[in-house]
């Protein structure tokens, strides 16, 4: 398809705004200059808008093969495209996982048949995500792996983690880790804290996460890896990967959108939809995640979006499963909040949630420059409207934030040169 964006007003790798037409050819932006004239096959007006480049998610669950009933990789990519992202990263806690080449092949094969934007697949560390046996990281590299996580779980054993970094390091790939010392869950269902006492939960204390962390830097260090450090979510944790950081080590961080908006304070009672992995902390983590990002100890913002059936959400605070979904949601929510309270630039936004990602895991993806890919979303900073859980195209409906007026909606999602969603349309 041969795209022509007229007037689009976009911000430049070196931060500076800019307004051209965009001429997009094969997938690849071929041209940017003032009122370029081709004959293409469809010609989209931005005046008005932001052009940004398509933001990349490297922190989703899409849950297919397995989990069909909560999220499908058509589902997972249509959410995402809606959202504005054009490449996500797939966590690998399915059934099966893909921790041998057989599966990663199937994995393959079903997003090259069904997604709508592009998505790198994690291979797991170990088979099954057990922790006893590490997988085949040459031939899961080989068969297209991202990079490798057992995300969900916390891998338990020091051992068996330096021994994972130093295949990774060796393969010149990244270990990402979702970072819980099992003996300290306390099988928790909240944040160890005010909430917990209240209605009388078991909590999960922030040092369950930062004990890890502190452990695998050291690690990381040791084997020269690559360390990727899971929706940060306490002020501990993000002193020792600060700490880490001016020591030299290779270690990189993220944040969801909910910890950076909500602690536990903001949680109404007892609604499942405020129950996530880590779980919302102390308004102190949040302001000290707020500082990590701002002074680069968090690198890039990731939704972890993980969506559930309202059945397994309904069977309340201690039973229902962790997690909430995030990528329709996620731009709108932080332009609102971050942007127009002037917390962060517009244009630090856009790079939380294109370069810096990108940047961190050598992607070559989030530049909107004459031979990038074409991967854009026209955004309408101005346009305010409600989140609406029916309107959502992720088959979960999970998110605290139902209701919420945001600015700042995608109206056109292109991904690899074809329109990937677009308001008010239904694509095939």
């Amino acid at each position: 398809m041969k795209l022509l964006i007229q007037n689009a007003c976009y911000i430049a790798s070196n931060g500076e705004k800019k307004q051209a037409d965009l001429l997009i050819e094969n997938g690849v932006i071929t041209k940017i200059g003032k009122k370029i004239e081709a004959d293409v096959n469809r010609t989209v007006d931005a005046s008005g808008k932001l052009v940004s480049p398509g933001f990349i998610d490297l922190h989703v669950h899409l849950r297919e093969p397995g989990g069909e009933k909560k999220e499908t990789i058509a589902t997972g990519t249509a959410a995402a495209a809606r959202g504005g992202f054009t490449t996500i990263a797939n966590m690998p806690n399915t059934r099966p996982v893909p921790d041998t080449i057989s599966n990663m092949e199937d994995l393959q094969k079903r997003i090259k048949d069904t997604a709508k934007v592009r998505v790198l697949p994690y291979a797991s560390i170990t088979i099954r995500q057990l922790g006893q046996e590490l997988t085949d990281f040459e031939g899961l590299k080989a068969n297209g792996a991202f990079a490798f996580t057992d995300d969900g779980v916390g891998v338990q054993s020091a051992a068996m983690m330096l021994e994972a970094m130093k295949k990774a390091a060796a393969l010149d790939m990244a270990i990402v880790a979702h970072c819980e010392e099992n003996t300290l869950i306390n099988k928790g269902s909240v944040h160890e804290g005010s909430f917990a006492e209240k209605h009388g939960l078991n909590g999960i204390p922030s040092v369950c996460e930062s004990v890890q962390i502190a452990r695998d830097v050291l690690l990381a260090e040791a084997a020269d890896c690559h360390y990727h450090v899971c929706h940060i979510s306490t002020k501990g944790s993000v002193r020792v990967v600060r700490d880490a950081k001016r020591a030299g080590i290779k270690v990189t961080a993220e944040v969801t959108p909910h910890h950076l908006l909500l602690s536990q304070d903001d949680i109404p009672g007892l609604d499942s939809n405020f129950k996530m992995n880590p779980p919302l902390r102390d308004a102190e983590d949040r302001a000290a995640l707020i500082e990590g990002l701002l002074d680069g100890t968090i690198d890039f913002i990731a939704t972890d979006h993980a969506p559930h059936t309202a059945e397994e959400k309904a069977e309340g605070m201690t039973l229902a499963p962790f997690g909430i979904v995030g990528l329709e949601t996620a731009f709108p929510l932080l332009y609102t909040h971050f942007v127009l309270k002037n917390i962060i630039t517009l244009e630090q936004l856009i790079e939380y949630l294109t370069v810096k990602p990108a940047e961190a895991f050598g992607l070559p993806y989030g530049k909107i420059e004459v031979g990038a890919p074409a991967d854009l979303v026209i955004l309408n900073l101005e346009e305010e409207q409600a989140i609406k859980t029916e309107e959502f195209l992720s088959k979960g409906k999970n998110t605290p934030f139902s209701g919420w007026k945001c600015k700042g909606w995608p109206e056109l999602t292109i991904a690899g040169g074809e329109i990937a969603w677009e308001k008010g349309c239904v694509l095939v």
